[in-house]
């Protein structure tokens, strides 16, 4: 098999963030693939600006790591000018801000979320060229093709933290079992007026869909499970 090693990457990823009464959640998948490699099961693609707003990453990571890099820089003089947090919209319109007078060279799409005293929970969805968009709920990456549907059916206004919470890591789930560029563990974060918290799911403890299959330890495990018995003479 021949392989152009010089044509463009296949950047894959499943990005959320859902509002609820009373914070925001954000979520994502932990699979950096580098075309058909994966060239990382683990990473984390939800990054924190400040205290109190976060962003989603989608896209080249080397561009998204960057403009997070430069917000977070820019936030923290901001903060120490007025003496208190910024405000999420302030944080999202410096990543539309750096997004958009740089959206011929940037690959990226990204979902700021975060709570502020002003407005509460927000989400606003910065997708590739600087467009900037306040939603109730964004989805992003290549993942995010398998969920248009299933958010319009399943998201509500008014929901607790918990139904959000599972929210996203179902909608997760179903786009790793679709999306071959997203996979390995689920992560998410809740942030609200009592600060944020982070959480974990691993491979194993997600739900199985539509024709998946049993986590393994090795390949050895399913085939020495599905083979004949030996024949006896």
């Amino acid at each position: 098999m021949d392989l152009d090693l010089s044509a463009p990457h296949s950047l894959g990823t499943t990005i959320i963030g859902v509002t609820y009464d009373g914070g925001v959640v954000l979520g994502a998948d932990s699979r950096t693939s580098t075309g058909m490699y994966v060239a990382n099961r683990a990473s984390d693609k939800i990054t924190q600006l400040t205290d109190n707003v976060y962003i989603c990453r989608s896209g080249s990571a080397a561009d998204s790591q960057v403009i997070s890099d430069y917000v977070r820089y820019f936030l923290h003089q901001h903060t120490i000018q007025l003496g208190q947090p910024s405000t999420v919209k302030v944080a999202a319109n410096l990543v539309r801000l750096l997004s958009y007078q740089n959206k011929n060279m940037l690959q990226m799409g990204i979902i700021v979320g975060g709570w502020d005293k002003y407005e509460g929970g927000q989400i606003y969805s910065v997708p590739l060229g600087g467009t900037i968009l306040k939603q109730p709920f964004a989805i992003g990456g290549s993942g995010s093709s398998y969920l248009y549907g299933f958010f319009d059916q399943a998201w509500k206004e008014g929901m607790s933290k918990d139904e959000a919470e599972k929210l996203v890591v179902k909608a997760v789930s179903l786009a790793i079992a679709r999306d071959g560029a997203s996979g390995g563990v689920v992560r998410t974060v809740i942030i609200n007026a009592d600060g944020t918290t982070r959480n974990f799911y691993s491979g194993d403890s997600l739900p199985l869909w539509h024709e998946e299959l049993e986590p393994h330890n090795s390949l050895l495990d399913i085939l020495s499970s599905s083979s004949p018995e030996p024949m006896s003479t």
